[in-house]
């Protein structure tokens, strides 16, 4: 049986490299801010706000996810805490056989004000599944 997902801090560096090869998901989970200071191109918004109800929505779009990353402004509160929402959700997942596999669970260092200030790529779009750009 495979081992339940955990989380790992992972840095923009880290992220840009990971992403070419292999299945990523970005999340943002900010609230109205994304609307005003665009997001991560390629992340998916989840807000914190409603995280809890969207969580079975989410789970299913990871299925055959490698890694899931998520971010706040800064990933100091709202990104960790529906990470941790996220991994005992998977986890109760694959206790009760459900799923066998379930993605790396990362935060984002910095979060999307650090990679913004970066000046790594974001995308001002309006669509909750950014598909338009991608890292």
């Amino acid at each position: 049986m495979a081992s339940p997902p955990t989380i790992t801090y992972i840095t923009a560096p880290e992220l840009i490299r990971l992403q070419p090869n292999a299945k990523v998901t970005v999340i943002d989970v900010r609230d109205e801010e994304r609307n005003c200071d665009g997001h991560i191109a390629g992340s998916w918004h989840f807000a914190s706000d409603t995280f809890v109800e969207q969580l079975p929505a989410l789970a299913g779009k990871l299925d055959g996810q490698q890694a899931v990353v998520f971010h706040c402004a800064k990933s100091q509160i709202r990104g960790p805490t529906c990470a941790n929402k996220l991994v005992d959700h998977l986890s109760t997942l694959m206790l009760n056989k459900e799923i066998k596999i379930a993605p790396q669970v990362y935060v984002l260092e910095r979060g999307f004000n650090g990679w913004a200030g970066a000046g790594h790529p974001i995308c001002k779009c309006a669509q909750a599944f950014c598909k338009g750009c991608e890292l």
